[in-house]
């Protein structure tokens, strides 16, 4: 199962100590060198004295041993007597460089352009996270963070340096689940670097950034866990039949992602952006409030390369395209491949003579092992791509493969 990232407050049934607040401590009875005074004829009362004076005398003796060797030591001049808390501080280096490519360094470049996202409306309010794009405010992130609350949402983004400002919709994608808003009155702030996902590798150690249960500018880390995942994320639609559900073909990771990391950035150890933390795996509902539980290592983004492509056509635009192949699939979890169901008259599928009840194992170089994995595929081109496609029957022989220019669609609910 799949669940997005906005975040919504703790129910009745979550509580914790605010991190200002002391932990209670336990007063001790006020020390008596000489003891209280033993009452007469309460034999209960004297076993347990013996029994906490047992367990005193446990830890005492440690102590008392630590003790006696100082003493010995110290008692002949032969071992001098040295003593922790008798050594300066340290001297405190906030100059001092991190090393370069360690989480530390590569956090310090990339938090200034990392923002947390608030939305809310008469209907939802919700937080989420966003990357910055320009030094006048533009930011990418999801689609369900910026479209969350609706049409007439307040947006307010928070800045790494503690500054806030008010934002408005640029261009949302619901198919691609990426939006770009514009921070107002904003100059001088610092974009993020732009990386590549083509040459992602599994382990590649991964940094995500963003602000998770509303905890601004958090730092994970993990690894590349696996590449081309198909994702499938339901409701960005806004309910529209129209528009097509999200299907996210994936960068999976094991760095903690939670809700609120919506929008964030995924690094490699260059500091540069390599996928917008989107998604997570979960166990289902915890609590009695039924709020998503949270990071279970499996957390999913979207590539930078794609993210790359919709945002320029977002702010062009103020919407985006994406590849169509004019096939409809099957979701089958028993089938290995893509049961092709209807072929959609003069698309690019007819055209490259591809049937209805064939089963579409490859595209490319690339296996096909489900409905959603062809969907996935296909949208991570661009429209006007030329890709080979390989189907066969439904016993699995009679293999063809044809060559498919992909066509552009646009989902009618973007902005």
């Amino acid at each position: 199962m799949t669940e997005d990232f906005t975040h919504r407050p703790p129910g009745p049934d979550h509580t914790a100590v605010p991190p200002s607040m002391p932990y209670p401590a336990v007063t001790p009875p006020p020390y008596s060198p000489e003891g209280p005074p033993e009452p007469p004829h309460r034999r209960p009362l004297r076993t347990g004295l013996v029994a906490g004076a047992a367990a005193l005398a446990l830890v005492s003796g440690g102590v008392g041993g630590v003790v006696g060797a100082l003493v010995a030591g110290s008692g002949d001049g032969s071992a001098p007597v040295t003593n922790a808390l008798d050594v300066p501080k340290p001297a405190i280096d906030n100059a001092a460089a991190a090393p370069a490519g360690s989480v530390q360094e590569v956090a310090q470049r990339v938090l200034p352009a990392v923002v947390m996202i608030k939305v809310a409306s008469n209907r939802a309010e919700g937080e989420g996270s966003g990357v910055i794009l320009s030094s006048d405010g533009l930011i990418l992130t999801n689609n369900h963070v910026a479209a969350g609350g609706g049409p007439n949402a307040r947006m307010q983004v928070s800045f790494a340096d503690g500054s806030t400002a008010p934002a408005r919709m640029v261009g949302a994608d619901p198919v691609s689940d990426l939006a770009v808003i514009k921070a107002e009155g904003k100059t001088g702030l610092t974009p993020v670097e732009l990386g590549t996902s083509a040459d992602l590798q599994v382990g590649e150690p991964v940094i995500a950034i963003g602000s998770p249960l509303g905890l601004a500018g958090t730092v994970t880390t993990g690894i590349v866990s696996a590449l081309n995942r198909p994702v499938s994320t339901t409701g960005e639609g806004g309910g529209d039949p129209t528009v097509p559900n999200p299907v996210i073909d994936a960068i999976q990771t094991d760095a903690a992602i939670n809700p609120g990391n919506s929008g964030g950035a995924l690094v490699n150890s260059e500091g540069k952006l390599i996928g917008i933390n989107t998604a997570i795996a979960t166990m289902g509902s915890s609590g009695l409030g039924g709020q998503q539980s949270g990071s279970i290592g499996l957390g999913f983004a979207i590539p930078v390369d794609q993210a790359r492509r919709v945002a320029e056509e977002l702010i062009e635009h103020g919407h985006a395209t994406y590849a169509q192949i004019g096939l409809t699939v099957q979701r089958d979890e028993t089938l290995r491949g893509a049961r092709v169901l209807d072929v959609m008259p003069n698309g690019p599928a007819a055209t490259a003579g591809i049937p209805p009840g064939v089963i579409v194992t490859k595209l490319d170089d690339r296996s096909i092992e489900s409905g959603d994995g062809l969907v996935a595929a296909v949208r991570s081109r661009q429209p006007g791509d030329k890709v080979k496609v390989t189907y066969t029957d439904e016993q699995g022989g009679n293999a063809k493969t044809v060559e498919v220019t992909l066509a552009a669609a646009a989902a009618e609910g973007g902005r």
